[in-house]
This record gives C-alpha cells, sequence and structure tokens, in this order.
C-alpha cells in the first residue's frame, strides 16, 4: 500500500475517533444501568436495560461487518452506526419511567445491534488509515484506544451520576459519540472494491472465512475463550475487594489498575515494537493472563492482588493488539469488516457467558472462581490445537 501524503494525519484522526467512541461505549452501558436503578429504583429490572445493549451484538456483529464490506464509503456507515446507537441509547432514556420496561428493553436490544460497530468496526478501517510500513504501530495504538475508553469511561460515568446524576452520564456518552460522527464519516475511501454479492451470500463467505483458514480460526477460537476468563474477573473485581480491602467499591477500582497497566504496555510497544510475530505474542501474553488469574486467586493479602491486577493489565494490552495484528494479516481484504465486527460480537458474548458463570463459583468460592477464570489456559490449548502450516511473514 503506498504512503499517503497524510498518511500521519490520517492516524492522530482516526485514534481520536476511536478513542471518543470506545470511550462512550464503555459509559453507556453503566449510565443506562445506574439511570435503570434510579427510575425503576430495583436492580434486577435495571440490569435487563444493560443486557440488552450486549446480548443482541452477536446478531449485530456479522451483518454489520456485511455492510461495511459491502460500501464503497464504510466510514459513512459507521457515523451512521454510530449515529443511530446514539439515538437508540437517547430514546431509551427518554421512554424510562414513561413506557412498559418490556418496550424501553426492546429499544435497547436493537440499539445493542449496533454495539459491534464502536469496535471492530472501528478497526477494520484502520488498514486504509496507514500505509502498511506503520500498520504494526498503528495496530498497537489502536489496541491502547480500547484501554483509554475501558479506563475513563467508567470513572467519568461514575463522576457524572455522581454529581448531576444518571441522566447527565448518559447524555455524555451520546455527546462523545457525536464528536466522533465526523471522523467516522471522513475517514479515507477504501483501497478494495467493495462486496456485490447479497447479505446471506456474504455471511456465509464470512463465516467460511473464519472457520477455515487456519490463522483466522486459531487466533478468533483463542481470544473468545481467553475472553470468558475476563468475563469472570470482572465479576470477582468487587468480590476482590470485600476480601481484601473491605470494600467492594475498592475492588471495582482494580478495572482501573488493569486498564492502566494495559494502555502503559501498548503504549510503550507501539514505540518500541518487539521483533516478535504477533502470534508468539499472543502466546506469551496469555500466558502471562494465566498466572495472573491464578495469583488472584490464592493471593495472601491485597498487595498481591494489585500487582496480579496490573500485571493481568500489562499481557491484555499486547494481547488485544496481537489479536488485532492477525485478524488484519489473515482475514481477506473484501471480507475484513466482517471479520472484526464478528470477532468483537464473539468476544462480547463470550464474557457475558463468563460473568454469569462466576455468579454461579463466586457463590461457593471466590478462589475457585478466579481459579476457573484462568480459561486463558484454555485459550493457549485451542491455540495450539489449531495447525498453522506455513508462518506467513508479519508486516
Amino acid at each position: 500500500m503506498p504512503t499517503r501524503p497524510n498518511a500521519r494525519f490520517g492516524l492522530a484522526r482516526y485514534l481520536a475517533g476511536a478513542t471518543l467512541a470506545r470511550t462512550a461505549d464503555s459509559m453507556s452501558g453503566p449510565a443506562l444501568l445506574l439511570l435503570g436503578l434510579a427510575v425503576v429504583g430495583s436492580a434486577g429490572p435495571a440490569s435487563l436495560l444493560f443486557a440488552g445493549l450486549t446480548v443482541a451484538s452477536a446478531i449485530g456483529g456479522p451483518v454489520l461487518g456485511v455492510l461495511f464490506d459491502r460500501s464503497a464509503r464504510p466510514g459513512r456507515l459507521l457515523a451512521l452506526a454510530m449515529t443511530g446507537y446514539g439515538a437508540g441509547l437517547a430514546v431509551a432514556a427518554v421512554m424510562l419511567g414513561r413506557w412498559p420496561l418490556a418496550v424501553v428493553v426492546g429499544v435497547a436490544v436493537v440499539t445493542g445491534l449496533l454495539v459491534p460497530a464502536l469496535s471492530g468496526g472501528w478497526t477494520a478501517q484502520l488498514v486504509d488509515v496507514v500505509p502498511a510500513a506503520t500498520l504494526r504501530r498503528a495496530q498497537s495504538l489502536d489496541a491502547a484506544t480500547y484501554n483509554v475508553g475501558g479506563l475513563a469511561g467508567p470513572g467519568v460515568t461514575a463522576l457524572l451520576a455522581g454529581l448531576w446524576g444518571p441522566g447527565w452520564a448518559v447524555a455524555a456518552s451520546i455527546g462523545l459519540l457525536a464528536l466522533a460522527v465526523p471522523v467516522a464519516a471522513t475517514l479515507p475511501t477504501p483501497s478494495r472494491k467493495p462486496l456485490t454479492t447479497t447479505v446471506p451470500a456474504a455471511l456465509r463467505a464470512g463465516t467460511v472465512a473464519i472457520a477455515t483458514i487456519p490463522g483466522l480460526r486459531r487466533i478468533t477460537l483463542a481470544s473468545v475463550v481467553a475472553f470468558v476468563g475476563f468475563g469472570m474477573f470482572v465479576v470477582g473485581c468487587p468480590l476482590l475487594g470485600a476480601e481484601h480491602f473491605h470494600s467492594t467499591a475498592r475492588g471495582a477500582s482494580l478495572l482501573a489498575v488493569m486498564a492502566v497497566g494495559a494502555l502503559v504496555a501498548t503504549v510503550l510497544l507501539a514505540k518500541w515494537p518487539l521483533p516478535v510475530r504477533p502470534d508468539t505474542f499472543f502466546v506469551v501474553a496469555t500466558s502471562v493472563a494465566t498466572v495472573s488469574l491464578a495469583t488472584q486467586a490464592l493471593a495472601p493479602n491485597g498487595v498481591f492482588v494489585v500487582v496480579a491486577v496490573l500485571f493481568l493489565g500489562v499481557a491484555d494490552g499486547p494481547q488485544l493488539a496481537a489479536v488485532i495484528a492477525v485478524r488484519h494479516r489473515e482475514a481477506p481484504e473484501r471480507l475484513r469488516a466482517q471479520v472484526f465486527t464478528t470477532g468483537a460480537s464473539l468476544k462480547v458474548t463470550a464474557g457475558a457467558l463468563g460473568a454469569a458463570l462466576a455468579g454461579t463459583l463466586a457463590a461457593r468460592s471466590l478462589t475457585l472462581m478466579l481459579l476457573v477464570a484462568a480459561t486463558q489456559v484454555l485459550a493457549l490449548l485451542a491455540f495450539a490445537a489449531v495447525r498453522v502450516r506455513a508462518p506467513v511473514p508479519a508486516g
């Protein structure tokens, strides 16, 4: 791919838009949950709103990916998807307390179909923003935008909800999306030709590609299995806080500790990349994550927990960057968006399953739950089980 004269500006613009979108994404679910608690007054019904935003992504991801691959200007479609997501959040927030809860949850489900656009929809466009020579660095910086969003989003949500109420937190999430929309709309036109097949045929082609291309099958299976453990870790954070810090709130702040570790690791790797194939990086990062989760389960005190969670972040950032790099390398050019949005949908679903399993196990033993959360071991086994005949040079 030839170097674009405005490649540096293009990457800065991309990173700004992606960070805004992913921060808004990490804010929207908790903000809507808090608003539901304030209006409905019960955790059970309010949690349905949060679930509604996530459960539909398994369907929305593949379909959105096909639409991006079929579009000659996927940036404009991405802008439209974010506009729709923001509008859905606004409608759900306004309807709360005025319409039956089932109707509001239905709006949340429909809105949740667009969630993968905020993650995989952006990443799929990265290859058209930067020249091939700097793609590896850009992938690490792209992974860092997830960490920034994961770090800033919950904190900003809690701050705004505490100062002025959860409605303002929802409004701030919508505002960030509005700022990201013009950035998405002006993303470069892709060099590839858009798909011309029907949506069902394209969905089949994307599914076949993920299932039959060894490199894609391996990284998709391994990353999805690993994310089950991450979903369990999220549930375990407040419980770790209660056990080691006598406060569930302090336990929840462990997510910020992890995000800091992930952000620092990805930024350092972007600045000083190591001459290691992303496949190898995935194995190393996943191994570190396994040790971290096992350490949390057996930690004798809070210091060990904090250090272990910090290393989980140090593993999580490079792990995500490695997944992004492998998908960029292995995905057929005309199916790239579908590969990324489908991968994002599968990870969200895996995280939800992990959270559900964690709730059951934690009732018996926090140690048992965290040991089971070390499904990173299974991710390594899944990675090793898929043979890739000939390594593809990194580039």
